[in-house]
């Protein structure tokens, strides 16, 4: 729950509506902390990568997790991902990197390590986390749950425009498919669901929220509004 320097809010959603985005607006608009929990896997994807790593290597995984050093700093335009004390923000967001992510997320020894940190880096309060798990797993007493959706066409002209922002030469066909892919891997995983009961698995308090349509801006503005009913 909320401590004293604010709530807790939980943004969930398919891959490419905007989370991310969405969850780092919504807390410079708060003055808030954005805790980007998939940025953090993604990190562990990069520095298995870099290692030669592979998630069977469960020895090799384990030394990586003892390791690494993992902070994201805040900043005004986004959280600002240290691995080892390098900037990796744009490095993580790359596909190859993206393509890399679900292997070891899906590994219990990476889940257990990142769900640790996120909780401890959202004990206060006073944060916007986003994630696949941020609402049943990481923080499940979260004072707003909120489930972003849009059309796979909105979500691959989105996240196409992203990476061709950053320099990453691709095609609306090819994020399409990453897009269907990253689905497909998603609807076999239950992001702990599974593994709590009934009541506390409940998706009864999660607002289901379409931005097909709508603008950053906009997005923001109704996010805004449901935690200020919420009392933030």
């Amino acid at each position: 729950m909320a401590g004293p320097r604010g709530l807790t809010i939980a943004i969930d959603g398919v891959v490419g509506a905007g989370k991310s985005t969405a969850a780092r607006g919504l807390a410079a608009a708060l003055g808030y902390r954005h805790l980007d929990t998939g940025a953090m896997y993604r990190a562990v994807a990069l520095a298995a990568g870099r290692r030669g790593v592979e998630p069977a290597d469960d020895q090799g995984v384990a030394r990586l997790l003892g390791e690494m050093r993992l902070d994201l700093e805040p900043r005004a335009e986004g959280v600002r991902v240290l691995l080892d004390g390098e900037d990796v923000s744009e490095e993580i967001r790359r596909p190859e990197v993206a393509r890399r992510v679900g292997s070891f997320a899906d590994l219990p020894r990476v889940r257990r390590a990142m769900v640790t940190r996120q909780q401890a880096m959202g004990r206060e309060g006073g944060v916007v986390a986003d994630g696949r798990d941020v609402g049943t797993v990481v923080f499940p007493e979260a004072d707003l749950k909120v489930r972003l959706t849009a059309t796979e066409a909105e979500r691959a002209r989105r996240r196409c425009a992203e990476l061709l922002a950053r320099g990453v030469r691709t095609t609306v066909e090819e994020v399409t498919a990453d897009l269907r892919r990253r689905d497909a891997e998603d609807q076999r995983r239950d992001y702990g669901v599974a593994a709590r009961d009934e009541a506390a698995a409940s998706t009864a308090d999660v607002v289901d929220f379409d931005t097909t349509g709508l603008d950053l801006d906009a997005v923001i503005a109704r996010l805004a509004d449901w935690t200020r009913q919420r009392g933030g």
